[in-house]
Formats: C-alpha cells, structure tokens, sequence
C-alpha cells in the first residue's frame, strides 16, 4: 500500500484536512503507473475518485486491469472506461466533481515520431475536451501533467520554470507544451485555477513495461542483455513514483487553498543520474555482472533532465524523500512478486 509522503507542518496539514472533507476529484488516466498510485492515496486520504481511462493497448490491458483492483474495491471510486479524445463519451460523466486532475495522455517520446496525429489527437484535443467538459459545468479547478520533455536540449541546467521552451525535440514534447497553452487560456479567459506539473523520469512499482527501469530490471531475471543507447553518458532526473504523487496531491491541496492560480511547477528529485549509473546500480542490486549491447543514440532524446523544485518547495511545500537506491529496491521486491504472482 502506498506510503503517505506528503511533507507538511501540522498546521498545513489541519489546513488540508479541513479542505478536502468529503472533496471529489475526477482523475483522468486512472488505470495507469502514475495514475492508479495517485487514486490509490487519494482514497486512502478520503476523497471519492471518478477515474477515467480508456485502457489504450499501448502496454497490456491486463496490467492496467491489475493497477485498478484496490480501487475497484473501494465503494467510494467510480470507473469509466471512456476516452477523452471522444467529446461525446466525455459529455455523458455527470459526476458532481470538486477538481480534476488530468494524467491521461499518449506517452513515450520515441513512439510519438511514428504516430505524431495519435498523440495530437489525445494530447491536445483531449485536453482541450477535459476544458470544455469542466467549462460546462463551471468547474475550475485543475492539476495537469505535463513533462520535463518540454524542455528539449537547449535549456540550462537545471531546468527551471522561466526557461523559454519554444524549441521541442519531439512531437511528444510539442503536445504536452501545447496543452500547457490551452491550459492557460481558460485560466485567462474563464479563471481556471490550474497548476501545470512537468514530471522528470518517474519511475517505481507498477512501472509501464516499456521505460527504462523495468526493460533494464526484466532483462537481467531473464538472462538477457541490456541495451544501452548511446555510451551511457545521457542523465535523468529518476523521481520515485511515491515522491510525485505526494506533490500531486499537494498541488491539488494548493488549487483548492488560493483563486486566480495559473502556475508551472517541476516535480523531478533535483538530482539527475547517468544512464551508467542507473544500469550499474540495478546490476548491483539485483547481484548479476553487467551484460550490456551498445545501441547509437535515438532521436527525440534528450541529453539531461535536471529539475530546479525550489518553485514546487515554496508553492506547496514538495519535498522528495526517496534516494535512487531505495527507490530501484522497491522496484525489484515488487517486480519479483508480480512473476511469482
């Protein structure tokens, strides 16, 4: 079960208490990694949940049926399999929400340069519907997940919020800016109170089949040979999935506290990791010897993330706990008892 990290004074959290009695918050992309841990720990704080999720057969359905069983047995969630890119299906939620919080999306960088018109179709045009469904019923208050892919390879490290990110190195990339700008022009012309969250390389149990910690962690049980594009000198800023739903929840808290919000805001760990680094401390780990094939770097690639969280820390107090060898240990423990189970 999902560990509370939110990290508050007890006057804060009397505050967020007092907030979110009885709240209801519609999250979309439910059945995620990301979005199934934050439906969890929001059940587990006391708001009723609408989720929405259309199962996309990116990874296997099965998985995603899977991330949905604790809730599911919850009598205060409430699931609909729609997709968001479908304004009608949308158009017949009804549920009396407090917020949204606005996780659905294609993702991967790399899939985004075969498929760009699916991730326009879902990226932008789903969010955009998402606006109009809360516009409709006068909803307005919204937390949206955005990426650290925003930032492409011509930002200074670390990234921080009042960089210019005009220049996308995916089309990936380019959606999640643009639903950052339809974003802000409902806060500008209806007075959404929103806060865009760019996540950095979350990773942790439950973990999509095709990211990195899972391919690297899957391969060594099997026997099998890591690939490693590039020479291992790229660098993310790996934040454990715990750590980002804790500032999810608490830029929810903080839409819920002040009006006339529109802010960005980075949830990374403030720490960035060569891919080296991360494949060596799997295989220490785990205790296998390193079984590496050298792959040319890909495009739409960055080269670093590297979050600047100061904004984060002073706007809702996000204050990451989880160092990368705690966080890769939890992977492992859970992944060897989803092959056992």
């Amino acid at each position: 079960m999902f560990e509370n990290k939110c990290f508050f004074s007890l006057a804060t959290l009397h505050v967020i208490q007092s907030t979110k009695k009885m709240k209801s918050v519609l999250v979309t992309g439910c059945a995620g990694f990301i979005g199934s841990t934050l439906c969890n720990e929001l059940l587990n704080q006391g708001y009723r949940v609408v989720g929405i999720d259309n199962l996309d057969p990116f990874y296997p359905r099965a998985l995603k049926e899977k991330n949905l069983n604790t809730c599911l047995s919850n009598n205060s969630f409430k699931f609909y399999e729609s997709d968001i890119s479908d304004k009608t299906v949308l158009g017949k939620i009804n549920d009396s929400v407090d917020a949204v919080i606005h996780l659905a999306a294609k993702v991967g960088v790399r899939p985004s340069l075969n498929n760009p018109l699916e991730y326009i179709q879902t990226n932008i045009i789903g969010t955009q519907n998402i606006l109009n469904w809360m516009y409709e019923r006068n909803l307005k208050k919204l937390v949206f997940a955005s990426s650290s892919s925003v930032y492409g390879n011509d930002t200074p490290v670390p990234f921080s919020e009042a960089a210019h990110v005009d220049h996308p190195i995916s089309p990936y990339a380019f959606t999640k800016k643009a639903a950052e700008l339809l974003n802000h022009t409902y806060h500008s012309l209806y007075q959404f109170d929103i806060v865009n969250l760019r996540f950095f390389t979350v990773y942790g149990e439950r973990q999509r089949p095709d990211l990195a910690v899972y391919k690297f962690v899957d391969a060594i049980f099997k026997k099998r040979a890591i690939t490693m594009y590039g020479q291992g000198d790229t660098s993310r800023d790996y934040t454990y999935v715990q750590d980002t739903v804790a500032g999810i929840i608490a830029a929810l808290h903080y839409v819920f506290e002040n009006k006339n919000v529109f802010e960005v805001a980075n949830l990374g760990n403030n720490h960035p990791v060569s891919l080296k680094e991360l494949v060596e401390t799997i295989y220490e780990l785990i205790g296998e010897e390193p079984n590496i094939r050298y792959e040319p770097k890909q495009a739409g690639d960055v080269d670093v993330t590297f979050a600047d969280i100061s904004k984060a820390k002073k706007l809702f107090s996000y204050n990451p706990q989880t160092s990368l060898r705690q966080g890769l240990t939890n992977f492992i423990v859970w992944y060897r008892t989803q092959q056992i189970n």
